[in-house]
């Protein structure tokens, strides 16, 4: 039986993947479709699922700066469309029982409000995942969207103390203060443990054994848990790796998730019906968004991106609803149209997410007329017309590639980094770097470049991200040559056929690399380091 959900997940993933949708939609697909076949969800399932979520959110809880959670359009955004979507919805829901739609006709107003409550979160599991598969969770929409869900969460967690009449353990706050106070432990364990399946181990281990155990054993929410806990190690130079490190294991999870919702059986007719009519309002959903968003300053596109990875109902919904139910405050019929709301919300916002270059062509200057100016400094335009070359992407590969063009070309260089504390330490260390997104169509439609710009280099940390920003910089500077950096040989080839002029496998490259300078060694040669400088060779 796991042979064939294996193959059947397998086969729907494949078929989204080649059709251009997030292979999340085949899953969500096939478990429909396992269903059907008589296949049920089980406690094995539910616990890797379980597990899947927490490792999504202790990674993005890696990536997020703590001060992104104070940031007025996070906060404010979050309470105002909360208040504003529960509203909408709750309508909604009131004019269906107007109309006299079945299982709308017992509502009253109270129970409309706190449906549509239940329907204001944004799925967390939906929404980091869309933002991590286009390689934006250091970009300033990715930031903001995920602070958003943070936030949600939190008040999802208030309401469920409140509806179960079962609030968190006194013992709480202490443990909570005992988990964020172990921070210099967590930081130890991270700079000592090596860089194999231990390190992927310790990752799973501090999500699990320590953020969601420890919340969960004071009646918090598990998931909150991991996510607090990897925000408290965010700042640790090697949190991008562990990040790294439990990529793989937590997509593989996941899928564990997507086919749990379609393994719960088929709604009734009423359901679906009420299902669709919620779907048709995700559109609002995001709309208040970018209007709330746009509020703080920041520009239309940013807060594009942010809303429709925002586009979606919530699981952490599905969870209200059922408190509520239990609770007698609406009908468990109710569940069944919510799930389906949900599921399909994924599907309508992987659509929307997908279409999303088109939304802004088509839509763009409606939405720069929400724009409020001057913008906010850190969406602000950038001006880079006195260099000739530029590198995306400041890690170590792209480093050194601006090193070695200052040395044979002078400064005549500039670098561009997503991330404003690596744009900050490469400019305290003396390089001209700025702080830009290669994947935001607005930054190449009004960046300032030079007349004769005659280098692009692309080095940034996805093959997926260097592909869509080789796209770019083909469409916008057609006259530029391209370089970009690959991990395999297929990779390379899809390079070269994107028009990239120098496509290179970064790791093939530094086996010669290593080769040459050993041989150099062994010839009796000297060895130029990276700035030039002669190496000492030592004993092999």
């Amino acid at each position: 039986m796991a042979f064939e959900m294996i193959l059947v997940a397998y086969a729907l993933g494949f078929v989204a993947a080649r059709i251009g949708l997030p292979p999340l939609v085949g899953y969500l697909g096939a478990g429909f479709v396992l269903h059907e076949m008589g296949h049920d969800t089980s406690e094995g399932l539910e616990a890797i699922a379980d597990l899947g979520v927490l490792l999504l959110l202790f990674g993005i809880g890696l990536k997020l700066r703590p001060a992104t959670l104070t940031k007025p359009v996070v906060w404010a955004s979050t309470v105002a469309h909360t208040l504003i979507a529960s509203l909408i919805l709750g309508g909604a829901l009131l004019a269906a029982k107007v109309l006299g739609l079945r299982l709308a006709e017992e509502l009253d107003v109270g129970q409309a409000l706190l449906l549509g409550f239940a329907l204001s979160f944004s799925s967390t599991v939906a929404a980091v995942k869309a933002i991590e598969d286009r390689s934006e969770s250091a970009a300033l929409a990715g930031q903001i969207a995920v602070g958003i869900l943070v936030i949600q969460d939190i008040f999802a967690v208030g309401y469920l103390a409140f509806a179960t009449g079962e609030p968190p353990s006194p013992w709480a706050p202490l443990v909570v203060a005992a988990i964020l106070l172990l921070r210099p432990v967590y930081g130890w364990l991270i700079t000592h443990t090596g860089h194999g399946e231990l390190f992927a181990l310790l990752g799973i281990a501090l999500a699990a054994g320590v953020g969601a155990a420890g919340f969960e054993l004071v009646g918090l929410e598990p998931d909150l848990g991991a996510l607090v806990v990897g925000i408290s190690v965010s700042g640790h130079p090697r949190s991008g790796e562990l990040a790294d490190r439990i990529l793989s294991l937590k997509d593989l999870l996941l899928i564990g998730f997507f086919l749990s919702i379609g393994l719960a059986g088929a709604p009734p007719p009423i359901a679906w019906g009420i299902a669709a009519g919620l779907i048709l309002l995700i559109p609002v959903q995001a709309l208040a968004f970018l209007v709330l968003i746009t509020r703080f300053r920041l520009r239309s596109r940013t807060a594009l991106n942010a809303s429709l990875a925002l586009a979606t109902y919530s699981e952490f919904g599905l969870i209200v609803g059922l408190a509520a139910a239990a609770a007698g405050d609406i009908d468990e019929r109710w569940m069944a149209a919510l799930a389906i709301a949900v599921g399909f919300s994924f599907v309508a916002a992987a659509l929307l997410g997908r279409w999303r270059q088109g939304i802004y062509r088509i839509a763009g200057p409606l939405m720069r007329a929400l724009e409020r100016h001057p913008l906010a400094p850190e969406d602000s335009l950038i001006d880079i017309a006195d260099a000739k070359v530029i590198v995306f992407g400041m890690g170590r590969v792209g480093e050194g590639a601006y090193d070695e063009i200052v040395r044979r070309r002078g400064e005549e260089v500039v670098g561009v980094d997503r991330k404003e504390e690596v744009a900050g330490a490469q400019r305290a260390a003396g390089r001209n770097v700025v702080r830009g997104d290669a994947l935001d169509s607005d930054f190449w439609d009004r960046i300032r470049f030079h007349e004769d710009l005659e280098l692009v280099i692309v080095a940034l940390n996805s093959h997926a991200a260097n592909m869509e920003c080789v796209a770019r910089a083909r469409a916008n500077r057609p006259a530029a040559r391209v370089a970009a950096i690959a991990a395999y040989p297929d990779e390379v080839a899809q390079l070269r056929r994107a028009g990239v002029t120098v496509a290179r496998n970064l790791y093939e490259e530094a086996g010669q690399a290593l080769a040459d300078d050993a041989l150099s060694i062994l010839e009796g040669q000297e060895i130029k380091t990276l700035g030039g400088a002669p190496a000492t060779p030592g004993p092999i």
